[in-house]
């Protein structure tokens, strides 16, 4: 009995081993594929967000390409009383709320009742992918941080509320 504890305990440790060398492993060459970030709020060069978003947000892309399939992260500035109609995304969507409030609700149409949620400074939230949702702000600008796997795409639940569907004039 004895000897087979000191066995399981031998293979154990050595696989404890192994996959904490893969790990470190792993890491340094993920490391090595990207560099690293470090940015003040003040040190956020913003500009219009992309087409797909209603006119007045601003981006900022913190690290990765949300064109692309691959991890991203960036920062969204919203305007005081902006509104994102109801619509989905292919893959889940991580908010955090650094300045301001945003207020989330679930649904087919973008709905400002009691049963929708404001968070504020600190808040998360977790939008699943094909979930439909909406967002807007109220009174003040609201800076959000939105990281998740690529490539982002907005699929709105009534096509006429799609900015990318806008109809232009020309004179």
């Amino acid at each position: 009995m004895t000897k087979s504890w000191r066995l399981n305990s031998v293979w154990v440790a050595g696989m404890t081993a192994a996959v904490t060398a893969m790990s470190i492993g792993v890491c340094v060459v993920q490391g090595q594929s990207r560099a690293h970030v470090l940015q003040s709020a003040k040190e956020v060069q913003w500009g219009p967000a992309p087409p797909m978003v209603p006119v007045g947000a601003q981006i900022a892309v913190l690290t990765g390409d949300p064109g692309k399939p691959a991890p991203y992260t960036v920062r969204l500035k919203f305007p005081a009383n902006y509104a994102m109609p109801a619509h989905s995304h292919p893959t889940d969507e991580h908010v955090v709320v650094v300045a301001g409030s945003l207020t989330f609700g679930m649904g087919d149409k973008l709905t400002k009742t009691a049963g929708n949620k404001t968070l504020g400074v600190g808040g998360f939230a977790l939008m699943p992918a094909n979930m439909n949702h909406f967002a807007y702000t109220t009174a003040a600008e609201t800076t959000i941080v939105l990281y998740g796997q690529g490539p982002v795409e907005f699929k709105y639940v009534n096509p006429a509320d799609d900015p990318r569907n806008a109809k232009t004039s020309t004179k």
